[in-house]
């Protein structure tokens, strides 16, 4: 559901967010196990339903519990020193199910931390980047911009799969 029309800063935030959020479990409706892992992209094969929701889920970890709680990763991400950059989309052999559970549960952490911290505050997470510390409110409009991102491409990658386009799906 979108937020209200006149809704406040973080209300209208948190509400695209948790809007967009819901939309991947809508865009993977009805997927058979083998079309979610399919490769329908020769050039990006790791660009997949299934690897779009993994990825979707380390974003939301990485920006959320890493970046702006600061927790440090100690082994719990898919991402090793000297390893593909793009390690946590290597999921052909997880159930679309449980990749969207873990995405689920990882949006309602990040929701969670979110609700613990104003929109001024900066990311706790030390020595990320040079370029200085991430607002809340940074991280939460970019976590809009990555989601939506996604979809667009969950939208493309549905339609080569079975021809389901744009919000038929919500019909």
């Amino acid at each position: 559901m979108r937020p209200p029309l006149t809704a406040d800063e973080r209300t209208q935030l948190t509400g695209w967010l948790d809007h967009l959020r819901s939309l991947v479990r809508t865009k993977c409706e009805g997927l058979s196990e083998v079309d979610a892992h399919r490769k329908v992209l020769p050039t990006s094969p790791l660009m997949t339903v299934a690897g779009l929701v993994a990825h979707l889920r380390w974003v939301e970890y990485s920006w959320f519990t890493e970046n702006l709680l600061g927790t440090p990763d100690e082994g719990q991400t898919p991402w090793k020193e000297g390893g593909h950059p793009d390690a946590e989309m290597f999921v052909d052999d997880v159930p679309l199910a449980q990749l969207l559970d873990e995405y689920d549960a990882e949006c309602k952490r990040s929701s969670d931390i979110v609700a613990g911290f104003e929109l001024d505050e900066v990311e706790r997470a030390v020595g990320i980047r040079d370029t200085g510390a991430a607002s809340t409110r940074y991280i939460l409009c970019h976590l809009i911009e990555e989601t939506a991102r996604h979809l667009g491409h969950l939208d493309i990658i549905r339609e080569l799969l079975d021809g389901a386009t744009g919000y038929e799906r919500l019909n």
